[in-house]
């Protein structure tokens, strides 16, 4: 950030903040990880749904779902910059390290917000808009502004935020929603806790610092562990509904079946793990494998659209 007397500009009295951010400081408050997820997600939704779009327009909703996921991440990155500058994890973002203004990524993640919802709505339909548009409040004011700081089950209830892709890429194909696109709701729904909850163990003292109530901090390590293990259930068992429902086969299932006793055999580990590690390796691994689960569950139910027709057809000609 560089400050200027802005006489020698304006020839008044007062100084000038001059940002120093580059393209790399902007597309940093897009927060590109967690919105690569939110693609991916959005575009099984779209893929899965029933009927056909356009591929042009099919292609213009993932942009505008991607922009959306941006815009939330900027808004987050400009309301939680007091937080972020204390946490080891966060301090070097580009609010908090001071390469882009607090004015900046506040405007930036508007004007994302109102463009995305906007192209959406023109481009594609109105209801897959308002999904997007109340997507991006849920996680800008709903989460960051009043849940995160508030309650324990701030990503419980936050998660829903990051549950909606599917159902905006499954919106954008059918103009509605339906059980199938419910279910992928709630397969990332309930995957959140366990997901987050694992980071939150083994980043307690960053959370702690900053007084967001994460749950190891107020319902202790025992409890939280306990909880991990019981969404972790909950998630392997959603996953395989959708070869109940016959958005996927047989085969999606015994796939969906095998990724989620891994990870429930990952969160058994994390309830068995000593309260007092301090390395906490299991709840590392169970991070890092959640983050394969939800690709893979995804990936899986993309396939199985096509792998199984295919079977199918070899089947009854033999």
């Amino acid at each position: 950030m560089t400050v200027i007397d802005n006489r020698d500009v304006f020839g008044i009295e007062g100084e000038v903040r001059l940002s120093e951010a580059g393209p790399r400081d902007f597309f940093a408050l897009l927060k590109p990880r967690v919105m690569s997820l939110v693609v991916f997600t959005a575009l099984a939704g779209l893929v899965l749904a029933p009927g056909s779009i356009n591929p042009v327009i099919g292609f213009i909703a993932i942009l505008c779902i991607a922009v959306g996921a941006g815009a939330s991440g900027a808004l987050n990155m400009w309301y939680d910059a007091d937080i972020d500058a204390i946490m080891s994890r966060t301090a070097s973002r580009p609010v908090p390290a001071g390469r882009v203004t607090p004015e900046e990524a506040l405007a930036f993640g508007l004007v994302l917000s109102v463009f995305s919802v906007g192209v959406l709505g023109l481009a594609v339909n109105w209801f897959a808009a308002f999904l997007l548009a109340f997507t991006i409040f849920f996680y800008a004011v709903v989460y960051t502004m009043w849940l995160k700081r508030s309650t324990p089950q701030n990503i419980v209830i936050g998660g829903a935020a990051g549950a909606f892709p599917p159902m905006v890429g499954w919106a954008c194909v059918t103009g509605g929603v339906s059980l199938d696109s419910f279910i992928l709701f709630m397969i990332i729904f309930l995957w959140t806790p366990a997901h987050f909850w694992a980071l939150a163990l083994f980043k307690m003292k960053d959370y702690g610092a900053v007084g967001v109530p994460m749950m190891p901090n107020v319902a202790g390590i025992p409890s939280t562990k306990r909880q991990i293990a019981v969404y972790a259930v909950l998630t392997a068992v959603t996953g395989v509904l959708p070869s109940f429902t016959g958005l996927s086969s047989i085969g999606y299932g015994i796939v969906a079946a095998l990724l989620g006793a891994i990870f429930v055999h990952c969160s058994i580990a994390v309830w068995r793990m000593a309260d007092g590690d301090e390395k906490m390796v299991p709840a590392k691994k169970l991070f890092a494998y959640s983050i394969f689960y939800l690709f893979a569950i995804f990936s899986a139910l993309m396939i199985d659209l096509y792998v199984a027709p295919f079977a199918a057809s070899l089947g009854g000609a033999a």
